[in-house]
């Protein structure tokens, strides 16, 4: 089979790399798929039968450089991020490629910001990080919701799920998080990251029906607060997340994922209701739709095909309401997302 033109899938045997796998097909995008498992990825590839397998390990430089040969792009599926973003952005880089990733990790997020701005600007490479569910979907949204805006006072993004039920890649990531934060908690406020140790609180947050009113954690706080003043000059930023998903995400027990669709999605459903105030003005953005690590997929794929074919707003390092146009990506993501944006003041409770 043909590799050339190939995107890298690295992570392809986990739950989200499945799913990008199989975006990247249905796109007809010619696909290589990595990881340190050889006998994993030799079972998918008989499975997907249109996909080279090219096993790699993030402590193996030369094995990265093996599986990224002649590819045009990689998107890093792999966690914990704090491992593997680093060996993959450098393996990256050295081809001479765009990186994507779907990190959800605060602490990794920064690093990639911190650590490769210079390098990926230098080389005129795009990296995206967060382009996933958590990161890359609220930047979106309010980057769209801000329109030509650059500045905001505080900009919300409120999480409702139905349920959370954590793949072992989620957990083994919050579990690394929280060790390098050592169990502290963290916000954006007052123009930076701050880690502190007051307790989780609740409140109320009106979302559109049919959701309704739901009691939230406040400052449940996700990859939002590293994505949006990456780029955007606002003073805080503050995400939430439903107190059933929350509960499920901390429950031992809760099981993993289940498909119930012929996409393998599971039956978890979501809004993403963002809100932000400048000048006296609020505009909001809502986004709901269906698997939080199903829509990753199209999120990093459609990033991925917009750098191939030129349709970027920067380069290096950047997140994807810097890179790419708000609204006219979410606009894209209509057969898996539906986004509606507005202004005007709504309904909210001690926000």
């Amino acid at each position: 089979m043909s590799t050339a033109g190939a995107v890298v899938v690295y992570g392809a045997t986990g739950h989200t790399g499945r799913f990008v796998v199989a975006e990247l097909l249905r796109r007809g995008i010619a696909t290589v798929i990595s990881g340190r498992d050889a006998a994993r990825l030799e079972v998918l590839a008989a499975e997907w039968g249109e996909v080279a397998a090219r096993p790699a390990t993030v402590d193996d430089a030369g094995s990265l450089d093996r599986a990224l040969a002649g590819a045009v792009a990689v998107i890093n599926c792999a966690g914990p991020f704090a491992v593997t973003a680093g060996p993959l952005v450098e393996a990256a880089l050295r081809a001479g490629i765009p990186y994507v990733d779907v990190a959800a990790e605060i602490e990794a997020n920064v690093s990639m910001f911190a650590d490769y701005a210079e390098a990926a600007r230098k080389a005129g490479i795009p990296v995206v990080p967060a382009m996933a569910f958590y990161g890359g979907l609220g930047d979106l949204l309010v980057t769209a919701a801000l329109g030509e805006a650059t500045t905001a006072d505080l900009a919300h993004v409120a999480y409702g799920l139905s349920s959370w039920h954590p793949t072992e890649g989620t957990r083994a990531a919050g579990q690394v998080s929280h060790q390098r934060r050592a169990g502290r908690r963290v916000r954006f406020a007052d123009g930076a990251l701050q880690y502190h140790d007051d307790a989780a609180w609740e409140q109320d947050w009106v979302f559109p029906e049919p959701l309704g009113r739901r009691t939230v954690i406040a400052e449940f706080t996700m990859a939002d607060v590293v994505t949006i003043p990456s780029h955007l000059a606002v003073s805080e930023v503050r995400t939430h997340m439903t107190v059933e998903a929350a509960r499920d995400l901390a429950g031992e027990d809760t099981p993993a994922p289940e498909p119930v669709d012929d996409l393998g999605r599971s039956d978890q459903t979501f809004v993403v209701d963002v809100l932000v105030r400048a000048g006296g003005v609020e505009r909001r953005a809502t986004a709901r739709g269906q698997d939080i690590y199903a829509v990753t997929a199209p999120l990093a794929v459609e990033a991925v095909q917009r750098i191939l074919t030129g349709r970027t707003r920067t380069t290096g390092v950047a997140s994807a309401g810097a890179m790419f146009d708000a609204a006219d990506f979410l606009r894209a993501l209509s057969p898996y997302l539906s986004v509606e944006l507005r202004s005007g003041s709504a309904e909210t409770v001690d926000a």
